[in-house]
């Protein structure tokens, strides 16, 4: 059975995730049917706007199909691990690229591979129970789907504080820092899909909604001021821990990563500042075969979603302990 659902009318091309189990979690099936639809559609005279939404709601995407991925790479399955980021890094610069107003409406989660089928596009319609964060090196991985590509290109600091810490944004605030375009109330989600649908003007459709409540202000100050510098992690990480409750906070949060994706992360993002889209998804494509192949990803995929026990046993297990070759042979040679 299909995780999406398409359909075409009134000049919207619609595309419904609706894979509740996994909350909409991008899977090779899914990945699979969306490129050749959005390519299609690209060139369809039938098509004048792209509109993608979810079928459930507590999720728009929770991120790609990392079981699978863990399941791959502990076969020793390279080719497939390859594939599945070779085709969803694909879909992420197709949606870059689209040539039609590709419009993302986010009502719940959307982490990892969910913003690699939204931030990309031209339109991003929060609401304030959208949650969205990149915690991947919670699990052994790094931030990707092209975020070395867009987390530098936030404000000061915002991009490696979300990156390092894997820290969750809500609502508005996505708007604040630039990753959404448009907010609008939960409540009136139903009703603005329903106008674009129609065929509705989206400036129209969106101006008939009500606003989203507001979420709390982001301390962009405290972000810029540890986070967005040139500091080497160990150095991030010790300004944190000397830092207020806050920071300490989110020193707690990198406390619980791998310390080996820290640093391959910390590096992505800092070479994603000078580098295109293109430039960036190809280096992540190296890293994610390079870093899954790794005992912390089978180890972080384990203790998040697998045993859920939230205790990961990293190797090695701190940031002085990591080998810098095994960091330049994960991101590639400069």
């Amino acid at each position: 059975m299909s995780a999406i659902a398409t359909s075409v009318a009134n000049g919207v091309g619609n595309i419904i995730l609706n894979r509740p189990k996994a909350l909409n979690a991008l899977d090779q099936g899914m990945i699979g049917e969306m490129f050749p639809v959005l390519t299609d559609w690209a060139d369809d005279p039938a098509v004048e706007t792209v509109l993608v939404t979810s079928g459930i709601d507590r999720a728009f995407c929770a991120g790609g199909d990392i079981r699978a991925i863990r399941d791959s790479a502990l076969a020793g399955d390279t080719a497939a691990v390859r594939h599945y980021f070779s085709s969803e890094y694909q879909l992420n610069q197709l949606v870059a690229d689209y040539p039609k107003p590709y419009v993302a409406l986010i009502d719940g989660a959307a982490m990892g591979g969910g913003l690699g089928i939204s931030v990309h596009g031209e339109v991003r319609v929060v609401t304030e129970k959208a949650l969205i964060a990149m915690p991947e090196t919670a699990i052994g991985f790094f931030p990707d789907i092209g975020s070395t590509y867009f987390l530098p290109r936030l404000p000061v600091g915002v991009g490696m504080w979300l990156g390092l810490t894997g820290a969750r944004i809500r609502g508005t605030q996505a708007v604040e820092i630039g990753l959404a375009t448009h907010s609008v109330a939960s409540s009136s989600v139903g009703d603005l899909a329903a106008a674009i649908r129609s065929g509705q003007p989206l400036g129209q459709a969106l101006s008939s909604c009500a606003a989203a409540p507001r979420a709390d202000a982001l301390p962009l100050r405290s972000i810029a001021d540890y986070f967005g510098g040139n500091d080497s992690v160990p150095a991030i990480l010790g300004g944190l821990r000397g830092g207020d409750d806050w920071a300490r906070e989110m020193a707690g949060l990198m406390d619980n990563c791998s310390p080996t994706s820290l640093l391959v992360t910390a590096e992505m993002i800092t070479r994603g500042a000078a580098s295109s889209l293109a430039e960036c998804l190809d280096r992540e494509l190296h890293a994610a075969e390079q870093i899954t192949a790794l005992p912390d990803f089978a180890e972080g995929v384990r203790a998040v979603l697998v045993d859920k026990d939230r205790a990961p046993a990293f190797d090695p297990a701190s940031i002085d302990e990591v080998d810098p070759a095994v960091v330049c042979r994960v991101v590639g040679e400069r």
